[in-house]
């Protein structure tokens, strides 16, 4: 489907807009929300095609979309979203659930006919709930990520979902015990709301190309997010995760970070951020326990385990693609999805190993193999300004710590030179006079 930028009103028949939470909105509070809906969603969709019409549905997606039920009725719904589900043929009584979130531009129909999520919901026995944004939200049907008023618990779009999540519980008989949320890009980054404002809900998320909770409160922390990203310590990304749900204690969902290394609308050094925020809530550090490649294309994956030895935060690293989500097209175990529309990406089936992060297989597929030992990638002497501006070091409170480690390097300043070893990647211990 080509990408288009609406910046005309919402078609007849859309939802009308809303009035806010609490009171109608003033005309100037509608024209920024307008402005920073445009805004926001035209760089997280990334390339337009202003003026191209829709492709018509090939006879893949009209059987596809015939399988997808709307459901209109789940809840007061304070965000204006609409729910869809993929029901497989036989969905078995207690069964697993996993939200799905689309990106910007796109529809639960598109996530639906393109992420390869429904092969494994008939394939395993769950029920996947599509949730969808309308331009009555946003210009570019994006997920509000950054506003605070859809971000929080028991408001806007976040309160929806949660109902959508509860509804399937009554309609569907789902186990509420095994309730997962995966989402690209924007839904990537309403994943990491959904995580941290309903942490008992969810057991497990997965963050494609997306953005740690917490990142963005309006435009322009947004764009800062995206690109170049927001440079934290893991204790202060941990702390917005906890002042989400203040006085929860735990146990805290497990989160797998899916990113392509030449992603530059959601630059891939968000990975890293959200490794540190939930390594950090998990009480890990940030140097990996196990690391293994898998998948045709050798993605690299980095495991960080519990003390009874599963993964709790994985972050997979996929080489050669850029904003999408990766996919395989094809009928083998391990392929899902389709690349005909834009943010799809031939590379490896993301949902498949999403899936087994979910615990949700059945336990069919083997670990990959470990990969031995590597010699640390290189070696950077700099001072801390330089080390910090690099990604490879965080300041906070006008000290500067080594990304990883959390070794104190000093001021933050460009007196201060130290050598710092990068050993696995994105993992830097101080290395002053001990680097060849």
């Amino acid at each position: 489907m080509p990408y288009v930028m609406p910046s005309h009103p919402a078609p007849p028949g859309a939802p009308p807009p809303r009035t806010g939470r609490g009171g109608r909105r003033s005309r100037g509070a509608r024209r920024l929300a307008a402005v920073l809906a445009l805004v926001t969603g035209a760089v997280l969709a990334g390339p337009g095609t202003a003026g191209a019409a829709p492709a018509g549905p090939s006879a893949a997606e009209v059987r596809t979309a015939a399988a997808l039920e709307r459901v209109t009725a789940f809840g007061a719904n304070p965000g204006n979203l609409n729910m869809y589900v993929h029901r497989p043929p036989a969905l078995p009584a207690n069964a697993p659930v996993v939200v799905a979130l689309h990106g910007c531009t796109q529809s639960a129909q598109v996530y639906s006919d393109n992420s390869g999520l429904d092969t494994f919901a008939d394939r395993h026995g769950f029920l996947v709930v599509y949730a969808e944004t309308t331009t009555a939200n946003n210009a570019n049907k994006c997920f509000n990520w950054f506003q605070p008023g859809d971000t929080r618990r028991g408001q806007g779009e976040a309160a929806s979902i949660r109902q959508m999540v509860a509804h399937a519980a009554t309609a569907y008989g789902t186990d509420v015990g095994q309730v997962h949320v995966t989402g690209l890009s924007a839904g990537g980054a309403m994943t990491s709301v959904m995580l941290a404002a309903y942490p008992e809900v969810f057991a497990a998320g997965a963050v494609v190309a997306g953005i740690p909770y917490g990142c963005g409160v309006d435009v322009v922390s947004a764009y800062r997010c995206m690109s170049p990203g927001t440079d934290r310590t893991p204790a202060a990304w941990a702390e917005a995760v906890r002042d989400a749900h203040p006085g929860f204690t735990g146990p805290w969902p497990r989160v797998a970070i899916w990113h392509g290394d030449n992603d530059a609308t959601v630059v891939p050094r968000n990975a890293d951020e959200l490794r540190d925020q939930w390594t950090a809530v998990h009480g890990l550090g940030q140097s990996p326990d196990r690391t293994s490649t898998v998948g045709p294309n050798s993605t690299r994956r980095d495991e960080y385990l519990s003390a009874g030895g599963g993964s709790v935060v994985e972050v997979n690293r996929v080489p050669g693609i850029a904003h999408g989500t990766p996919v395989a097209p094809g009928s083998g175990a391990e392929q899902c999805g389709a690349t005909g529309t834009q943010h799809f990406i031939d590379s490896i089936c993301s949902s498949h190993w999403i899936t087994r992060f979910f615990d949700l297989d059945g336990g069919t597929v083997p670990e990959p193999p470990v990969d031995p030992p590597t010699e640390p990638t290189a070696c950077w002497t700099a001072d801390n300004y330089e080390h910090v501006r690099a990604g490879r070091a965080a300041t906070t409170g006008g000290y500067v710590y080594a990304k990883g480690s959390g070794q104190q390097l000093g001021l933050y300043n460009t007196f201060v030179t130290h050598t710092l070893k990068e050993s696995p990647a994105g993992h830097y211990v101080l290395a002053d006079g001990t680097c060849p």
